[in-house]
């Protein structure tokens, strides 16, 4: 499985990205896509998740601002991202879970850096 993530950039405070992760390979049908963001220093934090069912799961701190979506027959996630904060910079980490066997498994594509910087 292979993840590619494409959007990232410099933006300043309260524009916004669009960012695209598209997966490839072997993936089960069910499953659950979603953004994970890394600021220096800091550890791997959830973003936003939506699985194939159409659930959701937001970050506090995103909810409102941030937006994800999916094409399941391309095997697409996306993140809208609104009124962005200098908060919001770090590097964002595009992942697809699923079971297999019993065990889950995660695949995680490059990165794709955002700064909100003025």
């Amino acid at each position: 499985v292979q993840l590619q993530a494409s959007g990232g950039g410099l933006v300043q405070p309260g524009g916004s990205l669009r960012l695209s992760c598209a997966a490839s390979g072997s993936i089960r049908s069910s499953n659950v896509m979603g953004w994970y963001r890394q600021a220096p220093g800091k550890q791997r934090d959830l973003v936003a998740t939506m699985s194939t069912g159409g659930g959701t799961n937001y970050a506090v701190s995103v909810k409102g601002r941030f937006t994800i979506s999916r094409d399941s027959a391309k095997n697409t996630v996306y993140l809208q991202m609104n009124n962005l904060k200098p908060e919001d910079t770090a590097v964002y980490y595009c992942n697809v879970y699923f079971i297999v066997a019993g065990s889950g498994i995660d695949y995680w594509g490059q990165g794709t850096l955002v700064t909100v910087s003025s």
